[in-house]
């Protein structure tokens, strides 16, 4: 078997690494800040008797141990992969990813049984301290937004840090929103009302990005590549390549991607340079940089003989295992 990382690998890791730093620093600012505040507004909350503020202090609150916990993945991810975790600590930061998207999910529907239970009993509010500590959260959590969107969006660690603020951000806005209309009109159902809105557009995004955690730890495709569409490109492509099957592709964190497969070769070819032209169109047409080929000749490891790879099905029928 041939193994090597395909040309500029290097690169893409150290690109990787100075993007870890950087989102690992942006990541631990806005924890201190949606720590800080949370307390503040969970006061708040109390003293104005707003489910608005309460809910939107019960996010912060979440927010700041996702916040921490993406924070802590970045940490790990940065350790050297060990001879039991042979790929590092990279998918910590997916699983942080899933973990958050969870911890949406549950606040959410919290948030949306003490809406009700307000609907049904209407609770006295003060709104005018309410917008002020509303509209101090709001300028708090547009400055932590406006740091975490700098970092890297392919991220999905980064991605579920961003959810978790930008939930705050729009649960400041609403409990703005609810506080103007109290004052104007001092019909307080607004304030349920706007939290349980708030709550249903954070599921939403919530659960596309539990969605794409997931596909990476099941070790699925990333969407944009096509398994068989590689493969017939490579047999199209590679000169003295006759085959290619036992096609696997998946991402280490959503943005890392490899691929193992079998390549059988025609008679005569060299096996060393058919694996480097395979591993140099995957890395450039593909953006696939680490990549295991196993030339093969007349018979496969595994004990499939030619004559199969021969007169085999296409590969969307099920040749590949």
């Amino acid at each position: 078997m041939a193994q090597s990382h395909a040309p500029g690998h290097g690169h893409s890791h150290d690109a990787g690494h100075v993007h870890g730093a950087t989102d690992k620093r942006r990541v631990l600012i806005a924890t201190c800040l949606t720590a800080g505040f949370m307390v503040a507004e969970a006061l708040g909350g109390l003293l104005t008797g707003s489910l608005a503020l309460l809910a939107d202090a019960g996010h912060m609150l979440a927010d700041a141990i996702a916040l921490g916990l993406a924070w802590y993945a970045f940490h790990l991810a940065e350790r050297p992969a060990t001879g039991q975790l042979t790929y590092g600590f990279g998918r910590v930061k997916t699983l942080v990813a899933y973990t958050n998207g969870i911890a949406i999910f549950v606040i959410a529907l919290w948030i949306v049984y003490e809406a009700w239970q307000r609907l049904r009993a209407p609770s006295p509010v003060l709104a005018g301290p309410m917008l002020v500590v509303a509209v101090l959260g709001l300028l708090v959590n547009i400055a932590s937004f406006l740091i975490l969107n700098g970092g890297d969006r392919e991220s999905l660690n980064m991605r579920g840090a961003i959810l978790h603020v930008m939930g705050d951000l729009l649960g400041s806005g609403a409990a703005i929103v609810a506080a103007l209309v109290i004052l104007a009109t001092g019909w307080t159902p607004i304030d349920p009302i706007l939290s349980v809105v708030v709550s249903l557009l954070i599921l939403s995004t919530a659960w596309s990005l539990m969605r794409a955690a997931a596909h990476v730890l099941l070790e699925g495709a990333p969407p944009e590549l096509d398994r068989d569409v590689i493969a017939r490109d490579i047999e199209a492509s590679v000169k003295g390549v006759r085959q290619v099957h036992h096609v696997h592709v998946w991402s280490i964190d959503g943005s890392n991607t490899m691929a193992t497969l079998h390549a059988c070769l025609r008679e005569g070819v060299d096996p060393h340079r058919a694996v480097g032209a395979i591993k140099k169109r995957l890395a450039t047409q593909h953006g696939i940089a680490h990549v295991t080929v196993e030339p093969e000749f007349g018979l496969c490891a595994d004990g499939t003989p030619e004559h199969d790879f021969l007169h085999a099905t296409p590969p969307h029928h099920g040749h590949y295992h």
